[in-house]
């Protein structure tokens, strides 16, 4: 059996979705589908989110009815308006969503976020799993709620991979269907609380599924047509990557390459299932493979992560940077769930590299200050080369100004802020 995985951008809208169904359609082996929210709606529920949490109830319904007539017209489209079931559970579910808003959260901003955001998903498949039935596609829809348990660390959920693997085994059952649609991105703690598994976490969830029921294969169908060398909005001239190893995809996924999820190459890894990155433009062509490849180097592979914040970290007195010291501040950033980019410390000073998630970083300063003196830059980038030569470093430094460097023997970390 194999594992297929349809990002926001494959089925953003009625045409993506038929799209999609025409891929499917061509392979007859048994398999999983996972699927993401459709288009930009998982940022549109952040919206939500963010209005609810701050009392702004007009933002929230506002951006609420955006996402409900976005959904309604594809579904609608989609099945000629004859599928008033459909309809009619889109329709519960929005109704659900905005009862949820007229009452005061009851919950911290994460668990709140959590119980929100996993609509995109539940959305997506319920239309996709109706109309690829409507076409002749027969499919049986899981939540993934009901089969992917996690902790309760919101927004980071991390799946208890007993309890997982025995509810995957007894609700994806072959003998019943050949086809199942669930939902990437989203399940759930063992009182039924929603989770998420952090942001373009359902890559991460097609590995688990491939995992638990040895897949062959897991494929991962993008609007790209391949892993590249470089995000082609920074890029003119970017190279597909025909294969790349575990190694190296771990590498580049850790260092933020926007491809594949971190977290997403370990389960394969561990039993040797391959994974193809495709486009549903052109799924005939070969894409990228990532599997156990041995070569000597692969071409300079750029990363690059915008609107990066540096925090620069010293004891009062000028004391050393000690170990005392540094259980302080990584129990803080752990703490306040604000995940460090790069870091790098001198004999009197800390410095850390982060994205700029306000609400974490001003809770992180907040609690540090009770320690240390602390100076914040912001706007700055991120710039990570694998596989780094000089002529590579110049291309990327020409009107920036660096602020740190770190480098290993295959790669490089860079923190510049734009000349303009």
């Amino acid at each position: 059996m194999q594992v297929f995985k349809f990002g926001g951008a494959t089925i953003k809208d009625a045409k993506a979705v038929e799209r999609m169904g025409m891929i499917v359609e061509h392979h007859h082996d048994p398999l999983v589908i996972v699927v993401s929210a459709m288009g930009k709606t998982t940022n549109a529920l952040e919206k939500v989110v963010a209005g609810y949490m701050s009392g702004n109830i007009t933002q929230s319904m506002n951006a609420l009815k955006a996402i409900r007539e976005y959904h309604m017209s594809i579904a609608s489209e989609l099945m000629a308006n004859r599928n008033n079931m459909l309809l009619g559970e889109i329709k519960n579910i929005f109704a659900g969503l905005e009862n949820r808003l007229q009452s005061l959260p009851a919950a911290p901003y994460n668990q709140e976020y959590d119980q929100i955001v996993c609509w995109g998903e539940i959305l997506s498949t319920l239309i996709i799993s109706h109309y690829l039935n409507h076409v002749g596609i027969c499919n049986q829809w899981v939540d993934a709620r009901h089969i992917l348990k996690t902790d309760s660390t919101f927004r980071e959920g991390r799946i208890d991979w007993d309890i997982t693997s025995q509810l995957v085994k007894e609700k994806i059952d072959f003998t019943k269907s050949g086809l199942f649609i669930t939902q990437g991105f989203i399940g759930s703690t063992v009182n039924n609380l929603s989770t998420t598994l952090g942001r373009e976490g359902s890559d991460y969830t097609a590995a688990i599924l491939a995992y638990i029921l040895d897949a062959d294969s897991v494929t991962v169908w993008k609007d790209v047509p391949g892993v590249l060398n470089a995000d082609p909005k920074w890029f003119d001239s970017t190279v597909r990557l025909e294969k790349i190893s575990y190694m190296d995809a771990i590498e580049l996924t850790y260092y933020g390459t926007s491809v594949i999820h971190p977290k997403t190459i370990q389960p394969l890894k561990k039993k040797n299932i391959p994974l193809y990155v495709k486009s549903f433009l052109y799924p005939d062509e070969p894409g990228t493979i990532i599997g156990r490849d041995d070569y000597e180097r692969l071409v300079p592979s750029f990363i690059f992560k915008m609107d990066q914040v540096l925090i620069h970290i010293h004891p009062p007195d000028f004391s050393f940077i000690a170990e005392e010291n540094l259980e302080i501040i990584f129990n803080c950033f752990a703490g306040y769930g604000l995940k460090i980019n790069l870091m790098q410390n001198s004999a009197v000073s800390f410095d850390v590299c982060v994205n700029n998630d306000q609400s974490r970083i001003q809770a992180v300063i907040k609690e540090l200050e009770k320690h240390f003196r602390v100076r914040v830059t912001s706007g700055l980038e991120l710039i990570t080369i694998r596989y780094y030569d000089h002529e590579t470093i110049d291309r990327v430094l020409v009107n920036k100004d660096l602020l740190m460097t770190q480098r290993t023997k295959t790669t490089i970390q860079m923190v510049v802020k734009d000349l303009g």
